[in-house]
């Protein structure tokens, strides 16, 4: 792109900036097109290594709010606070001809960046991740006045944005079905950081990972899923424990509660007399949010003998080497709406790592049932996969099959990487 035709964009995000991964692909990939960036997001937790150092990227961080005891007073004076603190980094940034939002959250940051492209005579781009008015009615209801209000503003702005992306086709159609908002589909996709890693990537990454936490190391300096070997190869040890990696949010919108009903049922399979079948299990839950002590020192209660839980704090990236490095993935993502797809699913089929998924309706259009991976629907289910997965491990050549099938599925859905759906599917939207 020529010096003439580059534009500048702002990308806004009402959230932490570093916990928004597909917002600072959209930065990345804005940049990387030879546009002017201004980002205005929260700023607790660094992005993206790349994103970080990507030249054309200027930030503004909005100020957290404080907090005030009363819910709905504390609910009024956030929306005020949010709104003023939005209004003044747009307009001290530099004046963009196109900005893109993300949804949601909706209110007030759908609104006010609405208002602000009517004012400034910029295009208005609305990024659909989901329903701000189906998130907020998981906490209150679906007749709540704030509810409606969000649900309103979000059908407004959308009927008024000069484009909009949503991530599935499901969200596409039911945009347009119920509001007449024409969407793009710009599905999430992998960058080229999650990707399958090599027996020796894999070994490096443990020795790393492992002095933090001493429970996958052993004594002889291998870990207690690798070992060196004299030519200075690498090999998984025949008798590793299985590993299990799961990324949540600690939250209510995920029942962790299923994948810990689950650990148990495997637990007591070993100790009622099947410890000849089935391995150990270690399994590493990532993620950050404020059950997850709660959830932390109810394993610890457990005791469990045959089933280790670590829940580490990973660097971003020690992120995709996990992924590339474990044997299964689980994800409890429960849509709100029915119509978003786990970006973390994503994050592992990159990894060319199979997944086990907690079913919603439009999770179809990313994980096909005994396809490319697994879809539960109770605890049960979800213990049965994992025990069937793990069963004779490493050597059930029937599993190694399935395996087999998963991953020839996993590579065709590597073949199209983020940037190659961005320049295809929403590059032409900011030329």
């Amino acid at each position: 792109m020529s010096p003439d035709d580059s534009k500048n964009v702002c990308v806004v995000v009402l959230g932490d900036f570093g916990r928004s991964p597909r917002m600072q692909y959209h930065a990345l990939s804005l940049a990387e097109m030879g546009h002017k960036v201004d980002v205005i997001a929260y700023g607790e937790t660094e992005p993206m290594e790349e994103v970080k150092t990507a030249p054309l990227l200027y930030y503004h961080y909005l100020v957290p709010c404080p907090n005030i005891p009363v819910k709905i007073v504390n609910y009024a004076f956030k929306t005020v606070w949010q709104t003023l603190n939005m209004l003044f980094l747009l307009i001290i940034a530099r004046r963009p001809d196109i900005l893109i939002v993300q949804n949601p959250p909706a209110v007030p940051a759908l609104f006010v960046c609405w208002m602000f492209c009517r004012i400034f005579g910029c295009k208005l781009v609305v990024d659909w991740h989901n329903y701000g008015h189906t998130i907020l009615a998981m906490s209150l209801s679906e007749n709540s006045i704030l509810v409606q209000i969000t649900k309103m503003v979000e059908i407004f702005v959308g009927k008024r944005a000069d484009h909009n992306f949503c991530v599935t086709q499901a969200m596409k159609h039911d945009l347009f079905t119920r509001w007449k908002i024409i969407a793009n589909t710009l599905y999430d996709k992998p960058p080229l950081r999650f990707k399958p890693i090599t027996l020796k990537e894999k070994h490096e990454f443990l020795l790393e990972f492992g002095k933090n936490y001493k429970e996958i190391l052993c004594e002889d300096g291998s870990t207690i899923f690798t070992s060196l070997v004299d030519d200075g190869d690498v090999q998984l040890k025949p008798n590793r424990p299985g590993m299990l990696v799961s990324s949540t949010s600690w939250t209510e919108d995920e029942d962790f509660s299923i994948l810990l009903a689950a650990l148990q049922d495997y637990e007591d399979h070993i100790t009622n007399g099947n410890h000849s079948s089935l391995p150990n299990l270690i399994c590493f839950i990532t993620g950050k949010g404020h059950l997850k002590q709660m959830y932390c020192n109810l394993i610890k209660e457990r005791n469990w003998q045959h089933v280790t839980v670590i829940t580490p704090w990973l660097e971003p990236h020690q992120y995709p080497l996990m992924l590339a490095s474990a044997d299964l993935g689980v994800s409890l993502h429960m849509s709100s709406s029915g119509l978003d797809l786990p970006m973390k699913v994503v994050d592992m089929f990159g990894c060319g790592l199979p997944v086990c998924a907690y079913y919603f309706k439009c999770l179809y259009e990313l994980v096909q049932h005994e396809k490319n991976g697994y879809i539960f629907m109770s605890s049960d289910e979800l213990a049965t996969q994992i025990q069937n997965w793990f069963t004779k491990f490493p050597n059930n050549e029937k599993q190694m099959e399935v395996e087999k099938k998963f991953k020839t599925a996993l590579n065709a859905f590597q073949e199209c990487r983020w940037r190659e759906n961005w320049n295809k599917v929403a590059a032409p939207v900011f030329k």
